[in-house]
């Protein structure tokens, strides 16, 4: 069997050199590392994980949890995550809530427990104070992205704030018929976010002085076809509709848009309409969206964690609470527009 003392000698380079390089590493130059890797596919050379966990009391394995992967925020922001541990070495063990209640309780009651992965990442997923205390009895480092989670590292968005944006947005068109298609009891994830964004779409009217009308607002699962059949009815009433729609998200916004048009209505000269998430295909309709980059997010996140690992100083102090908020941003596409004299 090859070793690495056989790679280091073809590649011409240390054995400490040679580790740092396949393990994902800094302080390797670019060339040192394309001779190290080039060195160990010529000898068929791969590192032995059993090895490096007794040496190290690690598995390069990291648990990521999320509540469901059918949708694009979360496959979107898994492969972001996956792809920077890739990089560096790392493998990915899912763990996929989709099963219910019971099988949340397995996954942070038993799996994550196991001394299988070195941190935990979890993905619009709420721990309790036993279960995150649980993790820091076992030295596992963790964060986790979509909401707040006292006394561990979390990144979330500010879902008043966004929804309170997309609104203002609306209202700076010169809307005051503005509709809401947000989440209801069934959508509602872990952290609340549809009701945080329905909340600020609440505030924006009122700070502007329009009236909340109960009427303008439905309720539905956060899909395109729930959004759809939940546009053609808040549209359906002539006199009642609103000349603009906040959604959201995104998917449900692509569903607002198809039925304002199967309705014979134009997008943005008869209603307008806004999303939240900016997801790869609201170009392509031109939806105008509250930015969340949400490849940024777990970029962003899974970088935190394997400096957690990798840095004896800042890892030393496992799961303090610290609050990071991800900034959004307004894109304008064609989907909105000023309020004509002509507009419903």
């Amino acid at each position: 069997m090859v070793g690495i003392e056989e790679v280091a000698e073809l590649a011409g380079v240390s054995t400490a050199t040679v580790s740092r390089a396949l393990n994902g590493k800094d302080h390797v130059s670019p060339r040192a590392k394309e001779r190290v890797l080039k060195a160990a596919s010529e000898l068929g050379y791969v590192a032995s994980s059993s090895a490096y966990t007794l040496a190290t009391g690690r598995n390069r394995n990291i648990g990521v949890v999320v509540p469901l992967i059918s949708r694009w925020f979360f496959s979107t922001m898994l492969e972001a995550i996956e792809n920077v541990f890739i990089e560096r070495g790392y493998d990915l063990t899912l763990y996929n809530l989709s099963g219910g209640g019971q099988r949340h309780q397995r996954v942070f009651n038993d799996f994550l427990l196991r001394k299988r992965v070195d941190g935990v990442l979890t993905i619009a997923v709420s721990l309790t104070d036993q279960e995150l205390e649980k993790l820091n009895q076992t030295k596992k480092p963790f964060i986790g992205i979509g909401g707040a989670i006292h006394g561990a590292r979390y990144m979330l968005i500010d879902d008043f704030a966004a929804g309170k944006l997309a609104t203002e947005h609306l209202i700076s068109l010169g809307h005051t018929r503005i509709g809401h298609i947000g989440g209801n009891q069934a959508a509602e994830m872990e952290f609340a976010q549809p009701n945080k964004r329905h909340m600020g779409y609440i505030a924006a009217l009122e700070e502007a002085g329009i009236e909340v009308r109960e009427s303008l607002f439905l309720a539905s699962d956060l899909t395109t076809p729930a959004a759809y059949h939940a546009t053609k009815q808040m549209l359906g009433n002539p006199r009642e509709a609103p000349t603009a729609i906040f959604c959201a998200s995104d998917e449900m916004g692509f569903g607002a848009i198809m039925a304002a048009k199967d309705l014979g209505l134009r997008v943005p000269e008869d209603v307008s309409i806004v999303g939240i998430d900016n997801h790869d295909m609201s170009e392509f309709y031109g939806l105008t969206t509250v930015n969340q980059e949400v490849r940024a997010q777990g970029i962003s996140a899974a970088m935190k964690l394997l400096n957690l690992l990798e840095n004896p100083t800042e890892g030393a102090a496992v799961n303090v609470e610290e609050e990071t908020v991800w900034p959004t941003s307004l894109m304008i596409r064609s989907s909105t527009a000023k309020r004509t004299t002509e507009s419903r």
